[in-house]
């Protein structure tokens, strides 16, 4: 048996929402990252009309739903993580009738739209912020952020020892009005993120205007950015203890400034707001928390799902992803959710790359020129075959623009391209998070790879960009997208999103699974290994033939589950 390009027929795309309350238990979201996407005006960053023309791309890749990453106003500190307004658009990326069109193209191509929502901090230059800095201490206007006094005999010293996630304190102190020292205001990113108070009931009272505003247009739902920061430990006592990647509990206890008890009932009050809306209206969580702590989160009366951070942090190994498998798909079926599966977002290093190297990845470190580099056929052939593991799964599937090209990280930026803020505050130690932002290749040829007319792209695009446009690929058969289509069709088909996972017995170095009819296989060995008799194969990450190589999944179905 020997297989080339196991892509399956393709099915035509859906038109028109489908009536389903349930379609977030099974979806596969597809994150948009709006700087990168496409350009339709010709100034270098990518735009909401740049999206709304390239919808028929997630139509006939097969995705149930978009979220778009930040398109608020921003000056752009953190990549629009900082936001200035909530209920707006930035101008570079078009305006609300933008987003109404955007929104109703993708719901006449059968995609629902999740937008970002940021609620634990904002941007310094955020009207509140503004009006925080030149009121007075104890005045009402700081009461929405967290001013506090520094120690020290003239309270030069922070007012606890906690870090920022971007490197160095997590406090900068201002000038007050009158010229003198004044207080610190907290932020656990960049400075230019303060963080609001949500022991303030104005705090959570404007942003359910922010929901409603969203939801009457109507979005479909919305990914909550650091969720499980909002909440505070009374007093911020200190923390010496480092807060990076999925947070643990330390002898029982999670750390200050992570996952306290008074998150829940701001999620459950956003959740009966969404419930009193038309159509399932969805909220997802990004919490970097271990599967049994996200799972308290998507409880019935709080938010839908999490993101499955554990699974994305897994290396490439057998023992370790069954392990994360079962420990997500056990916490989650304790509440009643589904368990997503991730791999990639704008945050990671992407895993076409991550998988390349032998041994533990920073994921948000980035990499530059002088860096040892990722072997990038392997990283791409274990990427391939991940991904095939990963869709084959039950629950959810969030896809990262551009993995269905096989992207690598852009592993050569230029120093001083470089605009992710934890380049500046790690003195140039960690180089970040841009090189998985770079905007898309489209196609093959042209300016900017079809990104748009101007070859001068807010961040460069790397000069092998044209080898991985959706142009070279959509025909061509074994590439990437071709493999992403197929495994998606096939995926809707047999309710794979919907089904349980059963492990089969298997030679080590190799996990066996079935869902459904579908059986799947994954070799993460050195040595090839035998499929089964009488399989016939549905799809391959790889080139296989009556043995399965090394680095690859399969989806086949056997004699037995035939009949």
């Amino acid at each position: 048996m020997t297989t080339a390009d196991p892509t399956p027929a393709l099915a035509p795309a859906i038109t028109g929402l489908p009536a389903d309350d349930t379609w977030w238990r099974t979806a596969v979201i597809y994150q948009v990252y709006p700087r990168s996407f496409a350009d339709a005006d010709g100034d270098g960053t990518g735009d909401l009309p740049g999206i709304t023309a390239h919808l028929d791309h997630l139509a006939d890749l097969g995705v149930d739903a978009l979220w778009l990453s930040p398109f608020y106003p921003s000056p752009q500190r953190d990549g629009g993580y900082d936001v200035a307004d909530y209920r707006a658009v930035d101008p570079r990326y078009g305006t609300l009738a933008d987003f109404d069109a955007l929104l109703a193209r993708a719901h006449e191509l059968g995609i629902r739209v999740i937008v970002d929502l940021v609620p634990n901090h904002c941007s310094d230059q955020h009207p509140a912020f503004r009006a925080a800095l030149t009121a007075a201490p104890g005045s009402d206007e700081r009461a929405l952020f967290h001013f506090r006094d520094g120690r020290g005999p003239d309270g030069s010293l922070p007012p606890n020892d906690w870090t920022s996630m971007f490197e160095g304190p997590a406090w900068t102190r201002i000038t007050e009005a009158d010229g003198s020292p004044g207080q610190w205001y907290l932020h656990l990113f960049d400075p230019g993120q303060p963080d609001w108070n949500w022991d303030n009931a104005a705090v959570r009272e404007d942003f359910q205007e922010t929901l409603r505003f969203w939801l009457d247009r109507g979005t479909d739902g919305f990914r909550v950015d650091v969720c499980d920061a909002l909440v505070k430990a009374p007093g911020l006592p200190d923390w010496p203890r480092p807060t990076h990647g999925v947070i643990e509990p330390v002898d029982g206890v999670m750390p200050p400034m992570w996952d306290q008890e008074g998150i829940h009932e701001i999620f459950r009050t956003w959740r009966r707001l969404l419930d009193t809306y038309d159509g399932r209206r969805i909220l997802c969580a990004e919490a970097w928390l271990p599967p049994e702590r996200a799972a308290r989160i998507i409880r019935a009366d709080e938010m839908h799902q999490a993101f499955n951070f554990r699974f994305l942090e897994t290396p490439w190994q057998a023992d370790a992803l069954r392990d994360v498998i079962d420990a997500s798909l056990a916490a989650n079926d304790a509440v009643g959710a589904p368990t997503t599966w991730v791999l990639s977002n704008h945050d990671v290093m992407r895993h076409a790359s991550r998988f390349g190297y032998e041994g533990p990845v920073e994921l948000e470190h980035g990499v530059g020129a002088d860096d040892p580099q990722p072997d990038r056929p392997l990283g791409l052939r274990r990427a391939r075959a991940a991904t095939a593991l990963m869709l084959a799964l039950p629950g959810s599937a969030y896809l990262y623009q551009g993995e269905e090209l096989g992207l690598p990280e852009a592993t050569a930026l230029p120093d001083a391209a470089r605009q992710d803020p934890v380049w500046e505050r790690s003195g140039h130690r960690i180089r970040g998070r841009d090189g998985c932002r770079v905007p898309l290749p489209w196609t093959a040829e042209g300016p900017a790879f079809g990104f748009g007319d101007n070859p001068d792209t807010w961040l460069p695009q790397p000069a092998d960009y044209g080898s991985y446009a959706v142009s070279a690929q959509r025909d061509r058969p074994g590439s990437t997208l071709r493999l992403y289509r197929g495994l998606l069709e096939l995926r809707r088909r047999h309710r794979l999103g919907a089904g349980d996972l059963r492990w089969t017995a298997s030679p080590d170095q190799v996990l066996r699974f079935a869902n459904g009819p579908v059986e799947v296989m994954a070799n993460f060995g050195t040595e090839p290994v035998a499929l089964p008799a009488g399989t016939r194969l549905l799809a391959s990450s790889a080139p296989v033939t009556d043995r399965v190589p090394p680095d690859t999944t399969v989806w086949f179905t056997t004699e037995s589950r035939q009949a």
